[in-house]
């Protein structure tokens, strides 16, 4: 059956903007609808065909992005920006929320929730007939909770007080879009870097450890959602600095293991970064073996492997821009092929972003370049001109197909 933009735009607004808010009270909110999409739209803004989901999907896995929803901004990564959904739309088959889910977007206060920026974007997907995937129901570092939590008091008994919160919450986020998200990023960013282990925070010290906090996460995501994929998402890869973070996710991940804690999935972020020159090979150096020692317990524990959030940081590369483009779209060809090489263990891959000018390495710190050039890490440039790294990612997924 053939349904319009029009129509399908129609009948899942409706049906969303019917659901309650969560207000006083902290109870549940209703489910987000469950639409027939319509059919998948033909390639748009001059997008290369076949686009990059289509040739994801001959493996039997998407390739998508992350997007935002910025209501009066139409120049921005958004589902506001006709320029840029045109190739979310050719390209994506998938779509995440950038900031939309994150506590300090849903849960300004203990009982308060605010779902309109991620209900538009469920709304547009839909109409699109993109899938969604769920980022994140637990950020767990103190730096990225909202205020009121790091400061939150937990009573009496801090215990149950905090096993409240956190259950209510997951509760809450995952009913909404029940039936609409299948994969969720439970827990982000968990580990200290400096104590190399779990993060401790408000919660996590009312609860007695890091651990606990976790754990219950999992296990509340599991007893709401049987099916859905449960993902640990975190952000190494495969340059040689991250080799002691890929020890510590090892470390979590056994013990979830051992614990019995539902993780499906590790999520990969994959911000991968030039940040030398290899001599050998004239681009960024990466430690191969390591990676694939680290690649090889994952998979042996039984994981599975998602790309979530690729990018590339060129920080290192000479500014003229098609030497850069050129070498940043062979780095990423190189570790795409590695990656590739676990197709037997690997679902979808999602780039945080496809246009330069909105991807969030042009507002961070480390990645910024001394010439004060932009970043050229994402598919498409900054006037939605496909690139060769976009090239790269398209040959490799046709070699996986």
């Amino acid at each position: 059956m053939t349904v319009s933009r029009r129509d399908a735009l129609g009948a899942i607004g409706t049906t969303l903007a019917a659901l309650p808010l969560v207000g006083c009270g902290g109870g549940s909110a209703s489910p987000a609808p469950v639409s027939t999409p319509p059919a998948p739209p033909s390639g748009g803004g001059g997008a290369p065909q076949p686009g990059l989901n289509t040739l994801a999907l001959r493996g039997r896995r998407k390739f998508g992005s992350a997007i935002a929803s910025t209501p009066g901004n139409s120049n921005g990564g958004s589902i506001q920006n006709s320029a840029y959904t045109d190739i979310i739309r050719a390209e994506c088959g998938l779509v995440v929320p950038e900031n939309e889910m994150k506590w300090q977007a849903v849960r300004p206060s203990p009982t308060v929730y605010t779902f309109d920026r991620m209900d538009e974007i469920v709304r547009w997907a839909q109409a699109n007939a993109l899938a969604v995937r769920g980022h994140t129901l637990l950020w767990h570092r103190p730096q990225w909770f909202p205020n009121w939590l790091n400061t939150y008091d937990y009573g009496a008994n801090p215990v149950r007080e905090a096993e409240r919160l956190l259950t209510e919450h997951i509760q809450t986020v995952t009913r909404r879009y029940k039936g609409v998200i299948t994969s969720y990023d439970v827990v982000n960013e968990a580990i200290d870097h400096d104590r190399n282990a779990p993060i401790e925070t408000s919660m996590s010290r009312a609860m007695g450890s890091p651990e606990a906090v976790l754990d219950l996460a999992f296990h509340t995501a599991r007893a709401e959602l049987p099916d859905a994929q449960l993902v640990y998402n975190d952000y190494m890869s495969w340059e040689p600095q991250h080799a002691r973070h890929c020890d510590d996710v090892l470390r979590l991940l056994e013990g979830f293991r051992k614990r019995g804690t539902p993780v499906d999935a590790l999520g990969i972020q994959s911000h991968i970064e030039i940040f030398a020159i290899d001599p050998a090979t004239g681009n960024g150096p990466y430690a191969e073996a390591a990676w694939r020692r680290f690649l090889d317990e994952v998979t042996g524990m039984g994981y599975r492997l998602l790309v979530t959030e690729f990018d590339v940081k060129d920080k290192a590369l000479p500014a003229n821009i098609a030497s850069r483009d050129a070498k940043v779209a062979d780095f990423a060809r190189r570790y795409f092929e590695v990656m590739f090489d676990y197709a037997a263990h690997l679902d979808d891959v999602l780039a945080w972003g496809m246009v330069d000018r909105f991807n969030w390495l042009q507002g961070f710190d480390p990645a910024k370049r001394a010439d004060g050039q932009e970043v050229r890490g994402t598919p498409y440039d900054s006037q939605y001109r496909a690139k060769p790294l976009r090239s790269a990612i398209a040959n490799v997924l046709s070699a996986a197909g």
